[in-house]
């Protein structure tokens, strides 16, 4: 059973550790790709540990999780926040994105699929500090964050149109779930 502790397997992204949860995802720790976000649906993990009873936890485990998890703040801070390694599918390698005006007197834009599939990826990575930056800000009231993140949510639901370039289902957007 997969929980908070639970050591993963990834299918490429290597081994994890499942280290809290986000709504209907795992936030999860890979050593060479820092953390993911992965929807707890995904059938790809396959579970090499289960998780650990929480209540007496490894005091150096955490302090290991907290260096790296500072280290990769700290790249942050400097400007050095690299985008996540997120993959195009296979059918839209060497592809591109044509935008054609109704007017035949203007001229059609083409750009390569993989450039504009960066810019989605850039767009997701940015609403996803944009997240974390509000939900660590200590002058907005838990409901002022919990505002802004409906908003952000409802982005994200605009912006699964995009989830078809992606290679793997974890990497998509995930708006609000229907009731």
């Amino acid at each position: 059973m997969s929980g908070i502790g639970a050591k993963i397997m990834h299918p490429s992204h290597g081994e994890g550790v499942i280290f809290g949860r986000d709504g209907d995802f795992w936030r999860v720790y890979f050593q060479n790709h820092g953390e993911k976000s992965i929807a707890s649906e995904y059938a790809g993990m396959e579970i090499l540990e289960p998780a650990m009873d929480l209540a007496k936890p490894d005091l150096s485990d955490i302090m290991t999780a907290m260096e790296h998890v500072m280290e990769d703040f700290a790249d942050r801070l400097r400007g050095e926040d690299r985008p996540q390694d997120v993959e195009l599918a296979d059918k839209w390698d060497g592809g591109n994105l044509l935008i054609q005006s109704a007017d035949p007197d203007l001229k059609a834009k083409e750009i390569p699929v993989d450039a504009f599939f960066h810019k989605i990826v850039m767009t997701r990575d940015r609403l996803r500090v944009l997240e974390a930056k509000i939900n660590a800000n200590a002058k907005l009231a838990d409901s002022d964050k919990l505002e802004i993140q409906q908003y952000i949510t409802k982005i994200y639901g605009s912006l699964t149109t995009f989830n078809v370039l992606f290679k793997y289902k974890e990497d998509w957007f995930v708006g609000e779930k229907k009731s």
